[in-house]
């Protein structure tokens, strides 16, 4: 111990408590809050629709085929199915802990493409949607008509507009989902005066596919002499309710023509009419923020509440947002209490350390290392890729009790050769760490030995609790550096 770099230059040895405390004390502004640990496996959703088509349909014509092309995809553990009699269907698709959700969305997708061709033309016309399913709520609100001036489709409708594009630019916002109906056109044929002309609902279908959609009609002038060349512009797609009752069913010999509007109402409507949205009684719709992976929850949640404000000059009136639940009421009333039970132990310990040692300057010098211990726990938290949640903050209670034994240990050792006789701190430091080196060391790696084991553990139990073992063990080998950087005094301790 005659060279122990931390007693001969006291200076540096302060120094480097310092960097630990101040490297640590900068990750953990950094570090993303949220409430537990992301250990749910990465999912990925594959939805379509088969309109009128009852479950039973559905399962054998959509859901089979889909099933069997996406079975075995890299890394999948299982999947769930459903369709209901309104058409929709849902295919969840579960993958190992730790997987990437960007590649095992691409991974079904491929396996989705190739089911296509055994799809139901319907279906693909509509189309099948793969995503990834997020699990992290940010935020549960409405937007609701106050005065009831406004449907709850026109709130949807203005949602899906106005309202979720804003959102899903925002940083650390994966997904928003709009529970609501939005506008749709819809046709309501008339059966009995669809069976006097002899007509079926694909005669109708046919018409409307015939004379609304998107075509290249060319261009006038391409091989004349003429020295310009017009290109010809069509209107597309029909967009009013005029132009769809307009629409051709069937001529006569005698130049009658049968519109659409003589056997069907066109409107507009919505999407569908399986529920009814209110909001405290007002007409309303319900949207779900949710959180993408690493984002700090918090800061997000702030993001979001100040594009609500920036919204609200631009809305008709008579809508608000109504704010349901948020990730912040659970995380900062769970985290308030972690970070006060945190400081109440830091007391007791401090407290009880001076009851034994009754002595004040004694006394610091263990308090410094259980702030120097946390603070730098939050450098090997942040590099681990850990989160600020409840179970670090939880491990961080746990340590407190054995992140000052070092120190304590130290401390009596130097007071001891010091009234033993020995005048000068430097020396009765070196005599003391001699005795006392292998057994702060040795303690340290029992006490990181307890912990370490947990983050072995198989499974989801040992993802969760990786960041329990990884906090604690890292904040007791913190507390073995603090312990002998600290405790270096060029003044006896009396």
């Amino acid at each position: 111990m005659k060279n122990n770099i931390f007693i001969n230059k006291y200076v540096m040895a302060c120094a480097i408590s310092i960097v630990i405390a101040l490297v640590g004390y900068i990750c953990m502004n950094s570090l993303p809050i949220e409430q537990y640990p992301n250990i749910a496996p990465p999912t990925v959703r594959v939805s379509t629709t088969y309109t009128g088509a009852d479950a039973n349909t559905i399962m054998k014509s959509v859901v089979q085929p889909l099933e069997e092309a996406i079975n075995g995809v890299p890394d999948m553990t299982y999947m769930t199915s459903s369709a209901s009699s309104s058409g929709d269907v849902s295919i969840v698709v579960y993958f190992k802990a730790g997987t990437d959700p960007d590649l095992a969305a691409v991974n079904v997708q491929n396996r989705v493409t190739r089911a296509t061709a055994m799809l139901p033309a319907d279906v693909t016309k509509v189309g099948v949607q793969v995503f990834k399913m997020q699990s992290n709520i940010l935020q549960i609100g409405a937007l609701r008509s106050v005065d009831g001036k406004y449907d709850d489709d026109f709130v949807a409708n203005y949602i899906d507009i106005n309202v979720k594009p804003r959102l899903m630019r925002i940083t650390g916002v994966g997904d928003v989902m709009s529970l609501g109906n939005t506008y749709a056109l819809r046709i309501w044929m008339k059966p009995d005066v669809m069976a006097q002309y002899g007509l079926e609902p694909n005669d109708v279908f046919a018409a409307i596919g015939g004379q609304s959609f998107v075509a290249a009609t060319g261009s006038l002038g391409a091989q004349s002499e003429n020295n310009y060349q017009y290109t010809m512009e069509y209107k597309g797609t029909l967009k009013t309710i005029e132009e769809f009752n307009d629409i051709v069913l069937r001529t006569s010999d005698g130049g009658h023509l049968l519109h659409l509007s003589d056997v069907a109402d066109v409107e507009i409507g919505a999407m569908s009419y399986s529920f009814v949205s209110n909001i405290g009684g007002k007409p309303g719709t319900i949207f779900m923020v949710f959180q993408a992976p690493g984002a700090n929850a918090t800061e997000v949640n702030a993001r979001i509440n100040n594009l609500f404000e920036e919204l609200k000059p631009m809305m008709p009136a008579g809508l608000e947002f109504v704010k349901l639940e948020t990730s912040d009421d659970f995380l900062y009333a769970a985290i308030g209490n972690v970070v006060e039970t945190l400081i109440i132990a830091i007391i007791l310990v401090i407290l009880v350390v001076f009851f034994f040692l009754q002595n004040f300057k004694a006394t610091i010098i263990p308090s410094i290392s259980i702030v120097v211990s946390l603070l730098g726990t939050f450098a090997i938290v942040s590099l681990a890729g850990f989160s600020l949640n409840i179970l670090t903050l939880f491990a961080l209670v746990l340590a407190i009790g054995t992140v000052v034994d070092d120190a304590i240990v130290v401390v009596e050792a130097v007071m001891a050769k010091m009234e033993n006789g020995i005048s000068d701190a430097r020396q009765a430091t070196r005599e003391a760490m001699s005795e006392v080196s292998v057994a702060v060391v040795s303690c340290t790696l029992v006490f990181m030995a307890v912990f370490i084991p947990v983050t072995f553990m198989p499974g989801t139990s040992g993802t969760f609790f990786t960041q329990f073992g990884v906090t604690i063990a890292s904040s007791v080998g913190l507390s073995c550096v603090s312990a002998l950087t600290l405790c270096t005094r060029r003044k006896p301790i009396r």
